[in-house]
């Protein structure tokens, strides 16, 4: 069993490989290169485009367009200010606007950004949208996608470890431990991964917004507005893949000021 699991940790050890995020500092696990990830990435889009209402065109959607500029040139700006100009040099940034009553946006990776009309009533201003658009593209610029992806795999890879660990045991057994690893993985580390991610992303799109002139003040506003069209009606933190609203409200309320000295550094201050 030893030798067994042995194999599995040594399969582990030669798939991951760590890489230093300019925008974190940390080296993250991530063997999904961006070589891998982007093209595929960029036909999703171009294929999600295809099947839904793109708004062109209106003050609503040149407002989604101004604030995904500024977001870029932000992140920009940061990068060459560290000596990391390169690193966007894969990236096709595009902003849209999608008619949709979801309450949501997203940016794949590669810098592909989608923003719902249902979001717009609690954004309310640019500094709003500001907010999200920020989280999101940090989401992108923190390689977080890929990081999912290669977490996910070595879940995998630990269940074929314990299948091989158990093999000599009964059906049910095998079955049990099986179930056991499934939700320890899920709730002991998956689900942080996924929480710890999130607020990684609330400080880099802190720190973007604070760069691209939206004072994170805004920021605060924001979630607030989030967490009461909810209706307090969410998933307990243990179980969720993002912190609760009053973590998170907690967590940017500390986060605001080293957003600010972040800017104060490019000359941007509030």
């Amino acid at each position: 069993m030893k030798t067994k699991i042995s194999f599995v940790a040594g399969i582990l050890m030669l798939s991951a490989c760590s890489s230093t995020n300019p925008f974190t500092g940390k080296s993250s696990l991530n063997f999904v290169s961006n070589d891998q990830l982007f093209p595929s990435a960029f036909q999703q889009y171009d294929q999600f485009l295809k099947e839904n209402k793109v708004i062109k065109g209106t003050a609503e959607a040149k407002m989604v367009e101004n604030v995904g500029m500024k977001i870029k040139a932000a992140a920009e700006k940061y990068l060459n200010s560290v000596g990391q100009g390169q690193y966007l040099k894969d990236y096709r940034w595009e902003y849209n606007l999608v008619q949709d009553k979801a309450v949501n946006a997203w940016c794949m990776p590669g810098g592909k950004i989608v923003v719902y009309t249902g979001i717009l009533p609690i954004t309310q201003s640019e500094a709003g949208l500001a907010t999200v658009m920020g989280h999101e593209v940090a989401h992108a610029l923190a390689n977080h996608g890929a990081q999912r992806m290669s977490a996910a795999q070595i879940q995998q890879l630990g269940a074929v470890g314990v299948a091989l660990a158990t093999n000599s045991q009964s059906q049910e057994k095998q079955q049990m431990w099986q179930q056991y690893y499934g939700i320890g993985s899920n709730v002991g580390v998956m689900l942080p991964f996924s929480r710890s991610q999130e607020s990684e992303a609330d400080q880099i799109g802190l720190t973007l917004m604070a760069i691209a002139g939206y004072n994170p003040d805004n920021a605060l506003a924001f979630w607030q507005r989030m967490s009461a069209s909810s209706g307090g009606g969410s998933t307990p933190e243990l179980l969720s893949t993002h912190p609760s609203d009053a973590t998170r409200i907690n967590n940017i309320k500390n986060l605001i000021p080293a957003a600010k000295a972040e800017a104060a550094k490019l000359g941007v201050k509030y």
